[in-house]
């Protein structure tokens, strides 16, 4: 009886903290064993509400394989009429001490990156959204050719207010 009972409420409160009402579109991509310079990792965006903003996310899974202190990302948003919006994003994966951050407790972690807030989709049609990492070492000129430690890149996208 004790046992259903710790079933019960561990499924219950499960199903609590599962509710998201916010997202709208959350997608992963799974890494090989290594992230490698010129492998870009694209999400193709659900036909969104025009009269709608979101906030947007980049999720990043990783490791204790990950050498790094920060991320360095080049972002694509590739708009339906051909325009293309490109970013260079840094950063923080851990805490000053070497504690990663982020969520999880095993030694992989995620970590819930702002990309862009309350943006609004006003073209019809189909947007990208391409990733792209851009690591380098202090000093190094050429960048990092392959990035060991992260596992999987996402796109998050949430409602700015609650449906």
């Amino acid at each position: 009886m004790i046992k259903l009972r710790l079933f019960l409420i561990t499924f219950i409160a499960l199903g609590i903290i599962s509710c998201d009402d916010k997202q709208v579109f959350d997608e992963y991509q799974t890494v090989s064993n290594t992230w490698e310079m010129d492998e870009k990792i694209s999400f193709a965006l659900p036909e969104l509400d025009d009269a709608q903003t979101y906030n947007l996310f980049i999720n990043i899974r990783n490791n204790n394989e990950y050498k790094f202190s920060n991320l360095f990302l080049i972002s694509e948003m590739k708009f339906p009429n051909g325009k293309v919006v490109t970013d260079t994003l840094e950063y923080d994966m851990a805490a000053p001490d070497g504690e990663w951050l982020g969520e999880g407790f095993s030694e992989l972690k995620e970590n819930k990156l702002w990309y862009k807030e309350k943006v609004s989709f006003k073209e019809k049609g189909n947007y990208i959204i391409t990733l792209q990492h851009a690591m380098r070492k202090n000093g190094e000129v050429n960048g990092v050719s392959s990035l060991e430690g992260i596992t999987d890149v996402g796109f998050r996208i949430e409602n700015t207010q609650n449906p």
